[in-house]
């Protein structure tokens, strides 16, 4: 069951997932536009619905486990992981870097498949498969749910977005919200109003 890019959107438009205002970014980037995914993924029938689409795209690459990176990518990756019928695990951050706790292991030649809900610069994907390459596993493809990049996000091995968004992302130093005075608010930290 795929959907069409235009299905993505409203989905998360219908679910005020695309917000307006003055963010930092993981990336430590500026953007006037956010797409806070978890306003669609506390409902389970779109969650479902959405890593069906992604699992899609990767029925035939021969996927053996699907591990996303918390907190945004636990969610959809266990959804991508049920549809494909494979197991889920999860990286987390531990003194600042990604890592495999909780005793997940990723087995040698295991055929990974990693899954996140949006990249903006690709570094927490990138993170995850390098743990996953440490463990001398195979990461087959990227599937994400929305592609905020730009085209510019490269793995080096098949991406795959529900949604492309070009959204314009500043560095701190350079930001027009910056400049005007609006204070920039950190996603997740506190409380975020506004659609787009």
């Amino acid at each position: 069951m795929s959907l069409s890019p235009e299905q993505v959107e409203s989905i998360l438009i219908e679910c005020n997932a695309l917000l307006d205002g003055h963010f930092l970014l993981t990336s430590g980037r500026h953007s006037g536009r956010y797409v806070q995914c978890a306003q669609v993924l506390q409902y389970p029938e779109h969650c479902a619905k959405l890593g069906e689409a992604i699992a899609d795209g990767f029925r035939d690459a021969g996927v053996d486990l699907v591990v996303g990176p918390a907190l945004g990518g636990i969610l959809i990756a266990y959804e991508v992981a049920r549809s494909l019928g494979t197991q889920c695990l999860f990286t987390e951050r531990e003194n600042g870097k990604m890592a495999l706790r909780r005793g997940f292991v990723i087995r040698p030649g295991t055929r990974v498949l990693v899954v996140e809900d949006v990249i903006t610069t690709g570094g927490s994907v990138r993170e995850v498969m390098d743990l996953v390459v440490a463990s001398d596993a195979e990461v087959v493809g990227v599937g994400v749910l929305v592609n905020r990049s730009g085209g510019k996000a490269d793995f080096g091995v098949p991406l795959r977005a529900l949604l492309g968004l070009s959204i314009e992302t500043y560095d701190p130093v350079n930001c027009p919200l910056c400049a005007v005075g609006t204070p920039a608010v950190k996603p997740g930290s506190r409380s975020i109003t506004g659609t787009a």
